[in-house]
């Protein structure tokens, strides 16, 4: 697979420029992180070459300097908010990070729990946070925002809020995903600092839109596709363009709430023109380390693709409205793009007409493309991956993997014991099944050995899958879209 991002590149560019914002103001920087700390998979699918988790490596050249503030709100805590892309919720995302931090030697200052207005939920998961010896701080909406300065800036604004003792120059503010109060928590603390005569800054670093693109570049369009939920739109950064007479991207909540940004960190440090442009609060330059940019257009466009299919399954299944699935279909168009120009799309609805039956393909890095049917022992992703290990293991078809001696007993129990609805299995009862094969059939371990080549590899499914499969293909690190149609017709699997 092509790489058009050059990821070592990215991480001594961003580095250096975040320790310059670090002595623009005198040794004390808060960061906001947007986007993924850990496991930027959108970022990966665009950039290809970009490393899922360069945001974590980046800190780790700066663990000396750098704290970790996490924050939640307290909203998302009582909806339990979901992190689709690993299947946690932001609670549990939250205490999955501060274990990987802590395994990394970063340094974890605390949670804070924002928008607080006594929601039960999040007062459980502030105790859990206690009980645990996590220091957790709860900040509730800031009085007089957006509009009466000065008592933002007042012991009735940001003074209500508890102050949060850093100690080290670099203090990155981050969260599990989107609208959890981390602008609000930089600002809070800059407050505070000033209030103690620190004079720390704040800086903004999110990964898109790539600033120094073009507004219809397709890297840039894709996260508008990401964000098609939220409704953000990529804009000319028009304060940058009056104030340089240079064109930069950036989006539309940004730049709608710049002006008050800029108000608020003036009043606080005292310099009304520390930034001209929502540009300038930015360290972001992911832009400066695209190697090809032909092999990034087009991995951005395929990712258009698959965040369409994911909208129109979310739209089915209720989680999301029409519009979300409508509005990404407007930029499918403005870029000319179909369906079908996801290889493995026509190649499984192919099979499922010939056949008759629900199909999963896959496109192997090669570009070969590997189906599986739904049988009435396989689910049609298990047979793909049976199939698909075989081809790269160089097996011919006919070559069974799965011993019936170690299947019949798998069979018995689900149907004599657990009373299931089918005993068909699923890819992970597969992949289980094949690892008590390769303890005596070479053959099979052969082909449990190629399941690595999977990952990065594209698949689609006429079928909308089972959160079991779908999981399962997401940790091998297959790139899953599915047809907005349900298996069977029983009311519970709708």
């Amino acid at each position: 697979m092509q790489q058009g991002f050059d990821n070592q590149l990215y991480v001594q560019k961003q580095t250096e420029q975040i320790r310059n914002r670090i002595s623009q103001f005198q040794g004390k920087l808060y960061l906001e992180f947007g986007g993924k700390l850990f496991d930027d998979y959108h970022a990966a699918r665009v950039l290809p070459g970009f490393d899922v988790n360069a945001k974590i490596n980046l800190l780790l050249e700066m663990r000396d300097i750098a704290e970790i503030i996490l924050c939640i709100s307290a909203g998302a805590i009582e909806k339990n908010k979901l992190r689709s892309d690993v299947g946690l919720t932001y609670d549990m995302d939250v205490l999955r990070f501060i274990d990987d931090m802590q395994r990394l030697s970063l340094s974890v200052n605390s949670v804070v729990i924002t928008q607080y207005d006594g929601q039960p939920a999040a007062d459980r998961f502030y105790r859990k946070l206690k009980n645990m010896g996590i220091r957790c701080y709860l900040h509730r909406l800031t009085k007089g925002y957006p509009t009466d300065v000065e008592t933002i800036i007042s012991p009735e604004g940001y003074g209500r809020n508890p102050y949060i003792e850093t100690t080290r120059p670099l203090v990155v503010v981050t969260a599990p995903g989107p609208s959890s109060g981390k602008l609000a928590t930089c600002l809070s603390q800059l407050y505070h600092e000033h209030q103690r005569g620190v004079m720390a800054g704040y800086a903004k670093f999110e990964t898109f839109p790539l600033w120094n693109l073009p507004l219809k570049h397709p890297v840039n369009l894709a996260y508008e596709a990401a964000t098609a939920d939220l409704k953000d739109v990529n804009m000319i950064d028009p304060y940058h363009l009056e104030a340089y007479g240079t064109t930069t991207v950036n989006y539309n909540r940004d730049i709608e709430v710049f002006p008050i940004v800029r108000t608020i960190l003036g009043r606080i440090t005292g310099n009304p023109d520390v930034y001209k442009s929502p540009t300038d609060m930015g360290v972001n330059m992911a832009g400066y380390a695209i190697s090809n940019d032909a092999v990034c257009r087009e991995a951005a466009k395929q990712e258009i693709i698959r965040r369409y299919f994911q909208s129109i399954c979310d739209q089915k299944r209720g989680l999301t409205e029409q519009d979300v699935p409508d509005r990404i279909e407007v930029i499918m168009q403005q870029l000319g793009l179909t369906e079908e120009d996801r290889s493995v799309v026509p190649a499984a609805r192919k099979r499922w007409e010939e056949f008759g039956r629900p199909t999963t393909a896959i496109s192997l890095k090669d570009g070969r493309i590997i189906t599986g049917r739904l049988s009435d022992l396989l689910t049609a992703p298990a047979s793909a991956i049976l199939n698909a290990i075989k081809t790269l293991s160089g097996m011919a078809d006919h070559v069974y993997l799965l011993s019936p001696v170690v299947l019949e007993p798998i069979l018995r129990i689900k149907k004599d014991f657990l009373h299931m609805d089918t005993t068909r299995l699923s890819v992970e009862e597969v992949l289980i099944a094949m690892g008590i094969c390769a303890a005596t059939n070479p053959m099979v371990e052969l082909a449990v050995s190629k399941l690595s080549e999977l990952s990065g590899c594209e698949a689609h499914s006429t079928v909308m899958l089972t959160n079991a499969d779908e999981q399962t293909l997401r940790r091998l690190g297959i790139r899953l879209t599915c047809d907005p149609v349900y298996l069977g017709k029983k009311v519970h699997a709708l």
